[in-house]
C-alpha cells in the first residue's frame, strides 16, 4: 500500500474526524452496539488538539486521503478527544510515568495492511527518545488483538459512561519500551 506517514497539522482536523467516524462505525460493529458506537463518536472518539500541537500525532496519507492516524502523548489524558470532559493536559514525568498511546484509527478499506503498526512503531520510538521507559493505552475492544500482537499486555476490562447513560468497555494495556 502506497502512503506517506507524516505529522498531523491543524488543517487535517476535519479529515481526521471523518476518518475516525468511518473507522469506528465500520470496524467496531463486532464489539460494540450501534448506540455505543454513536455515543463514542459524539463524545470520546475525536481529535485531541494537544497531540497535534505537541507534534506527536501522525497521519498516513494516501493520495491526499487520510487512511490512518494515531499518536503518543506526554500528557496525563489517557483517552478522549477535545469533546471528552474528563481530561488532564498536565505533562508526565518520563522517568516515573508511562507515555500514552492515543487515538488510533485506520480507514476500513486500509485495515490490516500494516498502517497501524507503522504508526505505532513511530510513536514508540519517539516516546523512547523523549525518555519514557514504558507506554500505556486504553484499548477499544476491536483493537485488542492488534495491541497484543505489538507486545502490549492487559486483560481487565473497564467500563466508562460516555454520555446519556451509555457505557463502553475498554482494556488498559501497557508495554515496556526498554
Amino acid at each position: 500500500m502506497d502512503y506517506t506517514l507524516r505529522k498531523a497539522n491543524l488543517d487535517d482536523r476535519e479529515a481526521i474526524e471523518e476518518l475516525i467516524r468511518e473507522s469506528a462505525r465500520k470496524l467496531s460493529r463486532e464489539d460494540y452496539s450501534e448506540e455505543q458506537i454513536e455515543a463514542a463518536v459524539l463524545s470520546v472518539f475525536g481529535v485531541d488538539t494537544d497531540l497535534i500541537h505537541d507534534g506527536t500525532y501522525f497521519v498516513a496519507d494516501s493520495s491526499s486521503m487520510l487512511i490512518g492516524c494515531g499518536g503518543w502523548s506526554k500528557r496525563r489524558t489517557l483517552f478522549g478527544g477535545d469533546r471528552f470532559a474528563t481530561r488532564d493536559s498536565s505533562e508526565l514525568d518520563p522517568k516515573l510515568e508511562a507515555a500514552k498511546i492515543r487515538a488510533f484509527f485506520v480507514h476500513p478499506e486500509s485495515a490490516r495492511k500494516g498502517i497501524g503498526r507503522t504508526i505505532l512503531s513511530s510513536c514508540e520510538s519517539e516516546a523512547r527518545a523523549y525518555g519514557f521507559r514504558s507506554i500505556e493505552l486504553m484499548a477499544t475492544l476491536p483493537g485488542l488483538k492488534f495491541y497484543r500482537a505489538c507486545g502490549y499486555e492487559g486483560n481487565d476490562r473497564v467500563a466508562f459512561e460516555i454520555g446519556n447513560g451509555v457505557r463502553v468497555e475498554f482494556v488498559p494495556m501497557r508495554k515496556d519500551l526498554q
